[in-house]
């Protein structure tokens, strides 16, 4: 009995492909100096005057997305937990509504 070449094949071409993904991983984290958390630093300074002044003004407020937590909230925009629930009492956080506006500093 004669099997079919896809059936000998699939699992090959499978394999060769999660090394390829795992080879080209690699690849960009040794370029990128080995961390991939962190992203790639340009020497070109900004001259956009409202990037400078966002720089100097921290957010005072947040917009709910789709599908954020506040946890995912937090990290993006360094404000701790603990200081998000305490600024906004009156927000539950199991039921966060997009568009809904979240205080970030006092």
């Amino acid at each position: 009995m004669f099997r079919r070449p896809a059936r000998i094949f699939a699992p090959l071409s499978l394999v060769a492909c999660a090394v390829a993904v795992l080879v080209i991983v690699n690849h960009t984290n040794s370029e990128s100096g080995g961390s991939s958390s962190t992203p790639a630093q340009t020497s070109t300074p900004s001259t956009s005057s409202t990037s400078k002044d966002a720089a100097k003004k921290p957010r005072r407020r947040y917009t709910v997305k789709p599908g954020d937590v506040l946890s995912a909230i937090s990290i993006k925009t360094g404000v701790p937990l603990d200081t998000l629930i305490r600024l906004n009492p009156n927000v539950d956080a199991q039921s966060l509504q997009a568009g809904q506006k979240l205080k970030l500093a006092p």
